[in-house]
């Protein structure tokens, strides 16, 4: 490559030609770019980018090109016979050139022909230490091209053998990579480890066996570096939202930990509120509750399954066979056995524990609204869930009394607004027909606290503090079409909203929003009420409720954004002209 046969003594047409070339509008083909490397090879390009860096804007231009070329099929099919210059880019001293080294190893991963392994070929010229220090110590640019080069190596089986190595003490085990790490370089494999955790169900498993999860725990629990906690609990925030996350979060000690944070008055408010919000994101889904069965799993139950599952234990250690094969299957079975029952309790008294947390922050009442707010956002987010609303409602206090109290309150607007939305999710209004309606006791609690509500307030019935939020400014008028929504399906609410003219005129009104998502909002609270009017043959059979049938059945047809019955064309208007 550093032939004089490819060097350039005048590397401005080079120039010239990779600047059209880089910046061609639209997606590069494989046509354009054969075109482009019949002019000027690889190997041309590739000295010039080792030799003439010195030349204003060359090496700005090469890179933008070179990346362009390996995007298309065409261009990553020449990668494998290029790959030294991928090794020597990776430890380059031009962060340009490293991050085109990682990007270009992103794009083999993606369009390498399967007859050949690039996985094979990252191993063949140990390239993968090398986007490890890439990560490490590459500028922010480069470890983010590294980062998904890695994820994409992890994608499949070979590739998860190099990243997760079967011994532990290897030097490329994350783990160990992260000991003799800075402090920068730590958080960096952090979420290396996280973006690979939501790669698929197998890479999350590669990275629980690793006991890579741990990591982050460890990081929190033994630092007091506020803004160190803070980045962590970002990656633990962006791992809760990965789709089988809960199925390894629930394994570790992630729930005390945040509910410990949550508890911990010495904590800045700040680092509390981002532990609330985790809490909300990783108990809306629905999966944290799969080996909770509240119907017929109790505290003392669980206990007792566990001491049953110790006793068989003991009885089958006590007449085992000698044979130690036969030692070991028993002992496998019923120590899953013991961890299955263990992992019931764990996650039923950790929901638990994040809940109370919560609701005792609240209690306490903080002069820090953030924190309020938050508390009562992680709440709604619980909510979201048929079972987490239900455990809301039916955990003694019910957590839930704080979002309906503070729902209707008019003189904290933030908490109010807040409130409105959790309320909304805790009722049903994000979660399918099916999964509106909860068990016995929690809806008789949710009944209970807001006419509880209603009784304490001016408006003394829930159909006042419903036309009361109503009646406020658009953005607190759109959560309680939200709250409506979702409330509507319990016949008592039902009629509550019946009994009040004022809450048909609102939510039929053709020219009640101005905006679209306003419109949308109350569109779908007016055909929710419709459609449990109808449901309903005690008010469907009423005839003074007529008139209410009619409108809502007209403004059901009108749709949401039609503000007159009629429409209108537009009319051209004449005027006499203005003389000067």
């Amino acid at each position: 490559m550093d032939g004089e046969e490819f060097s350039l003594e005048d590397p401005s047409q080079l120039l010239q030609s990779a600047s059209d070339f880089a910046n061609y509008p639209g997606v590069p083909n494989d046509v354009a770019t054969k075109e482009f490397l019949d002019r000027f090879p690889l190997p041309v390009i590739i000295n010039a980018l080792q030799t003439k860096s010195e030349v204003p804007g060359l090496e700005a231009t090469l890179v933008a090109c070179l990346e362009r070329i390996f995007k298309t099929k065409y261009g990553a099919s020449l990668i494998p016979l290029y790959m030294p210059f991928v090794q020597v880019g990776l430890t380059a001293d031009s962060q340009l050139v490293r991050c085109l080294a990682c990007k270009t190893l992103s794009c083999l991963l993606e369009n390498i022909d399967e007859t050949i392994s690039a996985a094979q070929l990252i191993i063949d010229n140990g390239v993968y230490p090398l986007l490890l220090d890439c990560v490490i110590n590459g500028n922010e640019q480069v470890a983010t091209a590294s980062i998904e080069a890695i994820e994409k190596l992890a994608g499949s089986q070979k590739g998860m053998e190099i990243v997760f190595p079967a011994n532990n003490s290897d030097d490329m085990h994350l783990g160990n990579l992260s000991a003799r790490c800075s402090s920068l370089g730590r958080v960096r494999v952090l979420s290396l480890i996280v973006k690979l955790f939501s790669v698929s169900r197998d890479v999350a498993s590669a990275v629980y066996n690793s006991n890579l999860l741990s990591l982050l725990e460890a990081k929190i629990r033994n630092t007091d570096d506020t803004l160190v906690s803070l980045s962590v609990f970002e990656l633990f925030y962006e791992l809760a939202e990965v789709k089988h996350a809960t199925e390894f979060l629930s394994k570790t000690t992630l729930v005390q930990l945040l509910s410990s944070t949550i508890s911990n008055m010495s904590k800045e408010a700040i680092l509390r509120s981002r532990a609330m919000m985790i809490s909300g994101r990783l108990l809306s889904n629905d999966n944290i509750y799969m080996f909770i069965d509240e119907s017929s799993k109790t505290y003392p139950e669980v206990l007792e399954l566990i001491d049953f599952h110790k006793d068989i234990y003991l009885k089958k250690l006590h007449f085992s066979s000698p044979i130690v094969l036969h030692f070991i299957s028993v002992h496998i079975e019923c120590n899953w056995s013991i961890n299955k029952a263990s992992c019931i309790l764990h996650n039923y008294l950790g929901v638990k524990t994040i809940i109370s947390a919560i609701d005792g922050r609240l209690r306490l009442e903080s002069e820090d609204l953030n924190e309020c707010e938050s508390a009562l956002e992680a709440l709604g987010q619980i909510g979201s869930s048929n079972q987490g609303a239900t455990l809301l409602l039916t955990i003694s206090p019910p957590a839930a009394r704080h979002v309906i109290d503070a729902a209707f309150d008019k003189h904290a607007r933030g908490k109010q607004l807040a409130s409105l939305h959790s309320l909304a999710n805790i009722s049903g209004e994000t979660r399918s027909d099916s999964n509106i309606i909860l068990n016995g006791d929690a809806e008789e609690s949710l009944r209970l606290l807001i006419y509880k509500a209603a009784s304490k307030s001016s408006k003394l019935t829930p159909s006042g503090l419903f036309l009361s939020v109503l009646q406020q400014d658009s953005e607190v008028r759109l959560a309680a079409y939200r709250v409506l929504t979702g409330l509507v399906a319990r016949p008592w609410c039902l009629m509550e909203i019946c009994s009040k003219q004022e809450i048909i005129n609102i939510v039929t009104g053709p020219k009640t929003e101005t905006t679209k998502i306003g419109m949308e909002a109350r569109y779908k609270c007016c055909v929710a009420i419709h459609r449990a009017f109808m449901s309903s043959s005690k008010l469907t059979g009423n005839p003074a409720l007529a008139p209410i049938a009619a409108k809502l059945q007209e403004a059901v047809s009108r749709g949401p954004y039609l503000a007159d019955k009629i429409y209108r064309e537009a009319q051209p208007m004449v005027v006499t002209a203005e003389r000067f």
